[in-house]
């Protein structure tokens, strides 16, 4: 299966806060904030779109949903990063 536009988005901006998240990490514990549409983008792919884990960043061993819902979790080997909204 081939992702859609949106999926190919919302992956690439899976991969950005992969990339940020060394650089504002506290020990772990990283958080990283994507604007609404872009975060909205990266929830669509995670939870709405039935998107194959095997096209997800290799990274990301583990997602979820925090924060009542207003957060993204990715556990990663070296980091737990938390995605917030701007």
């Amino acid at each position: 299966m081939d992702p859609n536009l949106h999926q190919k988005q919302g992956i690439n901006h899976m991969n950005k806060v992969l990339g940020y998240a060394p650089f504002v990490a506290e020990g772990r514990a990283a958080t990283v904030h994507l604007t609404p549409e872009d975060w909205h983008v990266v929830a669509d792919t995670l939870f709405a779109m039935d998107t194959p884990r095997e096209m997800l960043p290799d990274a990301i061993q583990e997602f979820g949903l925090t924060n009542e819902n207003q957060s993204i979790s990715f556990k990663t080997v070296d980091y737990d990063i938390t995605v917030d909204k701007l």
